[in-house]
């Protein structure tokens, strides 16, 4: 019982945030195209706006970091202070403000990765992937529910109860094994008087997007 309330809780907030998230998206349209990209069409990025497709779930992105996925890169959109406070390993920082500078565009117009973004929720995740988009840049995710998600699922997944499914009592023996690849120490580790191995993720080389030459104007003197 407790579950479906929490259910329908968490699905009006994603309702209510889709709703704005649609009223963003269409402002965006609105403002004029930049010289150096036309932008996707309008249609198709409200379409895009109104999906739940572009969100990458927290277990999905740990089994990724941890068996060293070469295909993706992390961007965390927060202010620097946040970013150096803590961070996903690998992760790129590119604050919400700087998206559109010059050197932010390599990493954000991607072919060759995924592009994976994320904050503290989805909010400024979600502004970020809606002005990525309306520059027509592709491979873009946002991690679901942000870091505050991130930490209550894998940094600290709830304890099982006696309720629980099989599946679920899988689920956690899973993000309890990711919890401790990123770092926590459980009781019975330390009981076990065994030395605590924590791996780490290889940096990955990015590979970013060259810049188009301009065509010289024709005609002329």
């Amino acid at each position: 019982m407790v579950n479906r309330k929490l259910a329908k809780v968490s699905s009006f907030r994603y309702t209510i945030l889709a709703i704005i998230f649609v009223i963003l998206a269409a402002g965006l349209v609105l403002l004029p195209k930049y010289v150096k990209h036309e932008g996707i069409d309008p249609a198709e990025l409200l379409s895009k706006a109104s999906s739940t497709e572009r969100y990458i779930s927290s277990d999905v992105l740990a089994d990724k970091i941890i068996n060293q996925d070469p295909s993706f890169i992390l961007i965390d959109v927060r202010n620097e202070a946040e970013y150096e406070k803590y961070s996903l390993p690998n992760a790129i920082n590119i604050p919400l403000k700087k998206l559109l500078d010059e050197d932010s565009i390599p990493y954000l117009n991607q072919s060759q990765y995924s592009v994976i973004l994320y904050s503290n929720d989805n909010i400024y995740a979600d502004q970020a992937w809606v002005i990525c988009n309306r520059l027509n840049y592709k491979n873009l995710k946002v991690l679901k529910g942000g870091l505050n998600n991130w930490y209550n699922t894998i940094i600290n997944p709830p304890s099982p109860t006696e309720n629980m499914t099989n599946l679920d009592y899988e689920l956690f023996n899973t993000r309890k094994a990711a919890s401790m690849f990123f770092g926590v120490v459980y009781p019975e580790q330390i009981k076990a008087d065994k030395p605590i191995v924590v791996k780490k993720a290889a940096p990955k080389k990015v590979i970013t997007v060259e810049k188009k030459k301009k065509k010289p104007a024709e005609g002329g003197c």
